[in-house]
């Protein structure tokens, strides 16, 4: 089956600050294996990107590394709000921090969530990592201030179903789920272990994945969150919450696919089609993936490419995975090999 390049609209590639986890490099590496031709990388680095110096830095170690086409989100911090705006039209959007983040930018003052709603052009969408209450909150601007608000890896009944409202009068508002919160769910925890269940998000009960399933006509992307941790890290004493997921999406939602819970229109349009439109991308042209549905194979994180070495869904049998990725005419993978060189990856927001 030959498919559109994928796009990823929530990855953390970890440079600057994190790269012992993954870089440009690994990361750009890993979408590619995973069947993923552009992805869109998160501010809250070390550094975070929240200005024009901090931004530059992350697209020059893009330039020279990604394997892929990506773009670098803007982090809303409390002192950037008019900076933050005249930078609009260089990334694919700006991310609101609600609930949990490391670094600066968690925003606690609802005032200046209003000073970004307000400031931030109306054209551009706002990402928000909220959760519960203060996913209500974050609709409700998004209304008062008339504007597109996108929903990060929406986890839970209560905030679908409050989604599905917001959108039936008439808002503009948009969401996202992962793999990891449509397959798993807290009662994977005794298999994970402590450390490697730590997410955020956490895992939801199984009638708060069943919720995702059953309103996915309401779910706009699919994004994995690929958030890398070394194994060591992840069972050490505090471990950071997240998961590495850019190669194991693909192959678990054509496993829901070969189920008969998800066709190939279905992939395409939360992973191509509405991310294009959402997020204001350029078509990639000469670019698509060629998909084996039939292969059946066993999940296993030392066989990953990206630097963290473990997956949350080690073990799992899947079928399909991706065999081929054309990127503007050149192959950029085969069969478990990357041949697309670090800084073939082009800007997507380049000259914007």
């Amino acid at each position: 089956m030959r498919l559109p390049g994928l796009i990823d609209v929530h990855v953390h590639m970890r440079e600057p600050g994190g790269t012992h986890k993954e870089d440009w490099d690994s990361g750009t590496a890993a979408a590619l294996a995973g069947g993923f031709t552009a992805v869109l990388a998160m501010p809250n680095t070390q550094p975070a990107i929240t200005d024009v110096s901090t931004l530059a830095a992350s697209l020059d170690a893009a330039r020279a590394k990604a394997r892929c086409d990506y773009g670098q989100y803007l982090g809303a911090g409390p002192d950037n709000v008019a900076g933050a705006a005249a930078l609009a039209g260089r990334v694919p959007g700006l991310k609101m921090y609600l609930d949990q983040t490391y670094g600066p930018l968690r925003l606690d003052d609802m005032t200046l969530w209003m000073a970004h709603c307000a400031h931030w052009p109306r054209h551009a969408p706002i990402v928000a990592h909220a959760e519960g209450r203060t996913l209500a909150a974050i609709i409700l601007l998004a209304a008062l201030y008339d504007r597109p608000v996108h929903l990060a890896h929406v986890s839970r009944r209560e905030e679908i179903l409050l989604i599905r409202a917001a959108k039936q009068r008439g808002l503009q508002v948009t969401c996202e789920t992962t793999p990891h919160h449509l397959f798993l769910s807290d009662q994977d925890l005794p298999r994970l272990a402590a450390g490697r269940g730590e997410v955020r998000p956490r895992l939801a009960t199984p009638a708060d994945r069943q919720a995702l399933w059953d309103n996915l006509d309401v779910i706009d992307c699919f994004a994995t969150d690929h958030a890398p941790h070394t194994a060591a890290e992840k069972d050490g004493p505090n471990p950071p919450p997240g998961f590495p997921g850019l190669e194991t999406a693909l192959p678990l939602l054509l496993t829901a696919m070969a189920e008969g819970r998800l066709t190939a229109d279905d992939l395409i349009a939360r992973l191509v089609t509405n991310p294009r439109r959402i997020f204001g991308l350029p078509a990639q042209p000469d670019t698509w993936i060629e998909v084996d549905e039939a292969a059946a194979w066993e999940i296993r994180g030392v066989e990953l490419h990206s630097r963290c070495g473990w997956t949350p869904f080690e073990g799992w049998r899947v079928r399909g995975r991706p065999r081929r990725v054309i990127l503007r005419g050149h192959e950029a993978y085969r069969d478990g090999h990357i041949l697309a060189r670090p800084g073939t990856g082009k800007n997507l927001f380049e000259g914007a």
